[in-house]
């Protein structure tokens, strides 16, 4: 019996069957050059190589390991092009083996089932029968053990990605229980193993504090003393409130540490090794943030106030009719119902259907391709008459659509009230919602790269309803299918029917009746009436993984059974398998570093409480972190969309307002406020 770990980092035990194909070899990742200096092929050059076998046990999972390798030098007019099949399915794309070098293919989810059949095939170009130099199969066993909380293994796994870290990192980071991960201590009391302390002492480190570190919210202990870190000490330590003991000596951190950790250190309740230059020791810096604070509040009260003096002044001057302007922004402008029939060709063409409407495709009088949503009614239906509920939804879209501009929000050419016929006009975006591109064919050649651009442009839509807007606005319906695509697959936020207006921007919340869509509706804000951004931030965590899968937020196992996105992906997350989360249409082709951290900040966005999830503006950083990791892989593919955003200009706006670009991201090469990634 041979104990290997699938891919360094699985908390399963793979056990040799009796399935070996006679093609012994001792190492699944380097066979032995005695081992792939032969090769087997069909005697027909037209012929597949086929293995099959029957389990006993259904539900058993089986991983293959194929090796290739060319052994001949082949003429200008040969070419020897595989795939693999099994049970008639593709396990890769077609590939060409190499001249006297090992390639190995295997498949990232388990094959599972009684019967199995491997078929190696020549693909239809192939002038040469297929090869193959070893096969090994391997049955999971898996462990008796909980697993690490997930939260935790996904922190843990970006600390050693970020780190590079030189240890034996592999497997389950706390299960076995006799063998948790070198310089991890774990506690054994929850539900789950949680991680408690982290000593990565004297092991090389670079860069900042990861930011990751945080989200080990059970640490007790931290200790990263003698290594090369730089920049401050991050406020997040501080928000670890079972932390005890930190050491951070022997680095080359800059400025004071946080107010947090100096208070919990003079209460007796932190034992705190730091370096003397990170102390804040005379009184005089004490005075000079004690002088601070009462002149920075001075200069607030005195800003508010003289905003609240302008905001006074205009409404004055409205209700006594000085002021005046047009209803519809510049280049906007309402439409009859007649006007409305003209545009959609008397509603010829449905390009959509949405719960308070049906969106027809139309187009202006010079040309412009337009999407014309219709509240409630069909033009066959106007008999019934609207909705009150729609006709709401209708003057909120519209009354915020009015007020609102980014690049990421979907634009708004004019709308129809003329009695019992409501529609709203959008800008026409050909490639659909991404819902659908994603159940489509079209999802083929969206490469990782490109669905990390998607999900910047919509988080940056968020980030500006959030941040950028005063007062803040929140959508409550953020979906796939109400994130539109343009032709160069730039992403726009849309459907605004539900959003909700804080009424200050210093509230935490608004108490409000639950709206939204099953799957993606915030599990905090269905419980308990409370809306806030972060509810909006739930529900884009699910987009992020719908992305990232391919799968929708609700979807049916096997069995038949509905789940969340979320539980089928935590499995693979707590097994290390991040190809076991990838959209396999991806075929591999993706930087697992890009990848894990975007899982993680993915992960953050949905947990229970809201208070633990990032903000946009923070969800839009990561997210440009993880395109920059995957572009150190080579050459994009939409450069000419990269190219474009650098050439745009910022024109954005919130209720009549220009917004400078402090925190609204202007673009995806704006990565000045963005820590680069250490390495």
């Amino acid at each position: 019996m041979l104990l290997r770990t699938l891919s360094g980092r699985s908390s399963v035990l793979l056990i040799r069957t009796p399935y070996m194909f006679a093609l012994p070899t001792k190492d699944g990742y380097r066979p032995p050059v005695e081992v792939v200096n032969t090769a087997a092929s069909p005697a027909n050059a037209d012929d597949p190589l086929e293995l099959s076998w029957t389990s006993d046990d259904p539900n058993a999972r089986f991983y293959a390991f194929l090796y290739f390798s060319e052994l001949k030098a082949l003429k200008k007019n040969e070419i020897r092009k595989i795939k693999i099949l099994w049970n008639g399915s593709p396990v890769s794309g077609i590939f060409v083996p190499a001249f006297l070098y090992s390639l190995t293919v295997s498949n990232s989810r388990a094959f599972t089932g009684k019967d199995h059949w491997i078929s190696v095939q020549k693909a239809t170009d192939s002038t040469l029968p297929p090869i193959l130099n070893a096969i090994e199969i391997f049955t999971a066993q898996p462990l008796d053990e909980l697993r690490t909380a997930t939260e935790d293994v996904l922190a843990i796994e970006s600390i050693r990605l970020m780190y590079q870290v030189k240890k034996i990192w592999s497997g389950d980071p706390c299960s076995p229980k006799q063998y948790p991960w070198e310089g991890l201590g774990c506690s054994y009391s929850n539900s789950h193993p949680r991680i408690i302390s982290l000593n990565l002492s004297s092991s090389g480190l670079n860069g900042l504090i990861a930011d990751s570190i945080g989200n080990l919210s059970l640490l007790e202990s931290l200790d990263l003393s003698n290594n090369n870190l730089i920049g401050p000490v991050p406020e997040f330590l501080g928000d670890l409130e079972q932390l005890k003991f930190l050491n951070l000596k022997g680095n080359n951190f800059t400025g004071f540490l946080p107010k947090p950790l100096m208070k919990r250190s003079k209460a007796g309740v932190l034992t705190l090794s730091v370096d003397d230059q990170n102390l804040c020791h005379s009184r005089e810096c004490e005075g000079k943030n004690s002088i601070l604070m009462p002149v920075v509040a001075a200069a607030l009260v005195s800003v508010l106030l003289i905003v609240l003096l302008i905001i006074w002044i205009l409404r004055k001057e409205r209700r006594a009719g000085k002021y005046s302007g047009p209803l519809l922004a510049s280049g906007k402008r309402r439409f009859t119902y007649n006007e409305v029939s003209s545009v959609t060709s008397n509603f010829q063409k449905v390009i959509g259907k949405g719960g308070f409407g049906i969106v027809y495709l139309g187009s202006l009088e010079d040309g412009t391709e337009v999407a014309v949503k219709m509240i409630n009614d069909t033009p066959l239906e106007k008999s019934k008459g609207s909705s009150s509920r729609g006709s709401k939804e209708f003057q909120v879209e519209a009354e915020l659509l009015l007020t609102v501009h980014h690049r990421n929000l979907a634009s708004f050419v004019g709308y129809c009230d003329d009695g019992r016929n409501n529609a709203l006009i959008y800008e026409y975006m050909a490639n659909g919602n991404l819902q659908d591109y994603l159940s489509s064919e079209n999802a083929e050649k969206l490469s990782w790269g490109m669905r990390l651009r998607i999900a910047i442009d919509a988080a940056q839509g968020l980030e500006y309803l959030h941040h950028g807007c005063k007062p803040p606005i929140i959508h409550r319906d953020v979906k796939t299918a109400n994130i539109l695509l343009n032709e160069n697959l730039e992403a726009k936020i849309a459907d605004f029917g539900l959003s909700k207006v804080f009424p200050t921007d210093d509230q935490s919340h608004v108490v409000t009746a639950v709206m939204g869509t099953p799957g993606y509706v915030d599990p905090e804000y269905y419980n308990t009436f409370k809306l806030n951004e972060k509810s909006d931030v739930y529900s884009f965590g699910i987009v992020l993984l719908e992305l990232i899968t391919g799968e929708r937020a609700i979807m049916k196992t096997e069995d038949g059974d509905k789940i969340n996105v979320i539980h089928f992906v935590e499995p693979f997350l707590e097994t290390g398998d991040i190809d076991g989360v990838v959209d396999r249409r991806l075929q591999g082709n993706f930087e697992a570093n890009s990848a894990w951290k975007y899982m993680e900040m993915a992960m953050s966005c949905v947990r229970e409480r809201g208070s633990k999830r990032p903000t946009m503006n923070q969800i839009v950083s990561e997210l440009k972190l993880c395109l920059d990791a995957e572009k150190g892989r080579g050459p994009e593919i939409r450069q000419d969309h990269d190219d474009k955003w650098m050439t745009m200009t910022t024109k954005d706006s919130c209720y009549g307002e220009s917004m400078s670009s402090g925190s609204i991201s202007t673009g995806y090469e704006d990565y000045s406020m963005v820590r680069p990634m250490a390495r």
